[in-house]
């Protein structure tokens, strides 16, 4: 079975509310525990956490080799204040400050850094986000500063620009990666980063009537399109479900993204190869010091 690329152990899949109030004061190891037993059951022996302001991962990371688990976080995310971020971690005013958050993240063992550069999608509207994206010199002076500290950069990115800007700058990854067009997908194959797309993020919701079907339609139908170019150029890809988001459950949830790549590329026969180099390139994603 493939690895888990991109997970929040701290999430359940069904109610954040829930999750926040279960890790609030202190993280829930019994939920924890129930999640990496659903990864075990599933065959995971992989996972990469997103990060969260609570320690849920921090934890998830000491338990899970009593269940043959490798198990690889950030501890926290890092965001601009005031923009997208906080449901999974800690804000910066400044590159001063976001300098303080990467030393401060060495300290408490992080793997690699997570920054956000923009919003989430707004399913609302179609090809709509959440919030702006970050300007050019900040993202690349993040991923300098986090390059510096022996860290990789895990960057959760939509938008054809944002994933430009976050791509050019040099991280390692490039999560999510919504609303792409030929040229930021170009851009990616040209720096050879890693895309983790989480497709089911959107498959999953069609037909749950928590959003409009054709605005989520519309939206997997252009992520499908731009999955298959970005294979076309040469883009490594990598299988990580975003496990703990809405309708997307831990262990399932790897399970249906590869589903969805074997849908999007039914005749392609090396596909698991592919995805299997993909995934030994996130395994890497530890310190170096």
């Amino acid at each position: 079975m493939f690895g888990e690329c991109h997970a929040h152990i701290f999430m359940n899949g069904f109610d954040y509310r829930k999750a926040v109030k279960d890790h609030r004061d202190r993280p829930d190891e019994a939920e924890i525990r129930r999640a990496l037993e659903a990864y075990r059951t599933h065959g995971v022996a992989f996972v990469r956490d997103g990060g969260d302001h609570f320690g849920a991962s921090l934890l998830a990371r000491r338990l899970a080799p009593e269940y043959g688990i490798t198990y690889l976080t950030p501890g926290f995310a890092i965001y601009r204040e005031g923009r997208y971020g906080k449901v999974v971690g800690l804000s910066y005013g400044n590159l001063r400050e976001y300098a303080a958050l990467v030393r401060r993240l060495a300290d408490e063992g992080g793997d690699f850094v997570k920054i956000m550069t923009t919003g989430i999608m707004d399913f609302q509207t179609d090809r709509g986000l959440t919030s702006e994206p970050l300007e050019r010199e900040e993202v690349r002076e993040m991923v300098h500063i986090a390059h510096e500290e022996g860290f990789r950069v895990m960057s959760h990115t939509n938008g054809a620009r944002a994933v430009e800007i976050a791509v050019e700058a040099g991280v390692d990854s490039l999560e999510h990666g919504n609303f792409q067009d030929g040229d930021s997908i170009a851009c990616m194959a040209e720096h050879e980063v890693v895309w983790v797309p989480t497709a089911v993020t959107v498959r999953n919701l069609i037909g749950s009537g928590r959003f409009s079907d054709e605005v989520l339609k519309s939206i997997w139908k252009g992520l499908e399109e731009n999955m298959r170019l970005a294979r076309k150029l040469g883009v490594m890809f990598a299988l990580g479900s975003d496990a703990g988001a809405c309708g997307v459950f831990h262990g399932q949830g790897i399970c249906e993204e590869y589903q969805a790549f074997q849908d999007i590329f039914p005749e392609d026969t090396a596909l698991e190869q592919g995805l299997k180099a993909g995934e030994m390139r996130i395994r890497k994603f530890v310190r170096e010091t």
